[in-house]
């Protein structure tokens, strides 16, 4: 797109879609015990209805990305947004468990295609820069809106039925596709070379699916169980077996050399431990804040709101701190903040005091999402060719999902490590730990880039200004 208000009108339709596919993660989790008692689910079929979407979601991202590089990005996200309103309606309106798990699958499939191919659209049409800085804010405080306020909606929505939490993003799906179709660019892409890698596409597809599916379920299998070291140990076959294959190939689905930059192996371990350490604290926070509390599913959702406000009103601001400061420093705060946040709701008890550990928490991670989402997305696409942005695009995707499934996977057996259903304060402070662990250690990751940072020569500034 040539005309500047052209490619502003293309962002906010990407904006909306990725607001709902971050909100679609957030939004169910309010109105599962209603799903629950509605189709007679129980409770091992009951996570499925949040691990399939995770599973075609964090799956396919990989595939996704690339198919984006090679078919088009706006024909991929045009149809992918097409499959995600129908699969949103369908799981609206189904009076059947399995039914309703398979259109959740399939509605992270479609999110799998939509994220990275608007992603890549985005860095194609704006120039690397304080324009694209600008406008990867913006997107990237869209998916966070959508993924902190989801909770509060959800909480409202369920009050009315638990379906509209489903319907919900239909009409919204389809406007955006209807404005998709005006203002999504119609010129000829740079599209990259080569055909479909139908080998690599099925290795890392079925390993990431596996790795999902097998961390998803070794609470209850077991860690150790002969399933679970099994499945891990197929996991690795697979990934080994990919990456001889990917070595091999003149048009892999992904050239291994992108990762051999430092700037973006750290991006992609930083929205690892971010998503996985949030998710998992958010699983955390509900049972703490509704089975052990007896808070409302609403008043639990509230608690979230500074959260969800911060990120909405601060991080479109996010572009401008990066092109001041760089990258590198925003992750480096944000990383410490999601440390504090965490360290204090260690204190935890039975009479927490909204004003000394709720709200100061919740800010703190507010804090920690503002600054750190928007500059790790920018800091995982600088650099990279325009014909392999929906491969940056699909790693930085892969590495949230597998990384919120991950961790929340280790927290939940954590939380049941005694064995009994009643959950206590010492288990519950446990479960948090881990992700102040993992805070901990992404802080330090992050802080070698700065020191990445001052090592490189003046004459090649200008190609990791944002590490």
């Amino acid at each position: 797109m040539s005309s500047s208000s052209s490619r502003w009108g293309a962002l906010a339709v990407l904006c909306a879609v990725i607001f709902l596919d971050a909100l679609d993660v957030s939004m169910v989790g309010v109105a599962l015990p209603a799903i629950q008692h509605d189709l007679g689910l129980s409770t091992s079929s009951l996570q499925w209805v949040v691990s399939g979407y995770v599973l075609g979601y964090g799956g396919l991202l990989l595939l996704g990305g690339r198919t984006a590089d090679l078919l088009g990005r706006r024909r991929v996200f045009l149809v992918a947004l097409g499959v995600f309103a129908v699969a949103s309606l369908l799981g609206g309106v189904v009076d059947d468990g399995g039914l309703l798990i398979a259109a959740r699958f399939v509605k992270g499939v479609a999110a799998a295609f939509t994220a990275p191919a608007a992603l890549s659209i985005i860095t194609t049409t704006f120039p690397e820069g304080p324009e694209r800085n600008k406008a990867l804010s913006v997107f990237t405080a869209s998916g966070a809106s959508g993924y902190s306020l989801g909770l509060v909606l959800s909480g409202l929505l369920t009050e009315i039925g638990w379906r509209w939490t489903l319907l919900m993003p239909v009409p919204v799906a389809v406007i955006a596709l209807v404005a998709a179709l005006g203002v999504l660019p119609r010129g000829r892409e740079e599209r990259a070379e080569g055909g479909h890698d139908l080998v690599g596409a099925v290795l890392i597809s079925a390993s990431m699916l596996l790795l999902v599916f097998t961390v998803v379920q070794a609470p209850e299998a077991g860690w150790v169980s002969v399933r679970t070291i099994g499945s891990l140990a197929a996991v690795a076959a697979m990934l080994a077996l990919f990456v001889f294959v990917e070595s091999r190939l003149r048009h892999p689905l992904v050239r291994l050399g992108i990762l051999r930059s430092g700037h973006i192996v750290r991006a992609n371990l930083g929205l690892v431990i971010l998503m996985g350490s949030y998710v998992a604290f958010q699983f955390v926070a509900m049972q703490y804040f509704q089975n052990l509390l007896g808070w409302s599913a609403l008043a639990t959702a509230m608690a979230f709101l500074p959260a969800g406000v911060l990120v909405a009103v601060t991080s479109t601001k996010m572009g401008d701190f990066a092109d001041r400061f760089g990258t590198g420093k925003l992750i480096v705060i944000g990383a410490a903040a999601l440390a504090g946040g965490y360290a204090v709701f260690l204190g935890i008890d039975r009479t927490p005091s909204l004003g000394v550990m709720v709200i100061p928490g919740m800010i703190l991670l507010g804090i920690a999402f503002a600054l750190s989402f928007p500059a790790l997305n920018i800091q995982a696409t600088n650099g990279v060719h325009d014909d392999e942005q929906g491969l940056a695009s699909g790693l930085l995707n892969t590495s949230g999902q597998v990384g919120g499934a991950i961790v929340l996977a280790v927290v939940t057996a954590v939380l049941t490590s005694g064995g009994g259903e009643t959950l206590s304060i010492g288990s519950l402070r446990a479960a948090i730990v881990v992700s102040l662990v993992l805070a901990l250690v992404g802080l330090a990751i992050s802080a070698t880039g700065l020191r990445a940072r001052k090592a490189v020569p003046a004459e090649d500034v200008q190609v990791y200004e944002t590490v």
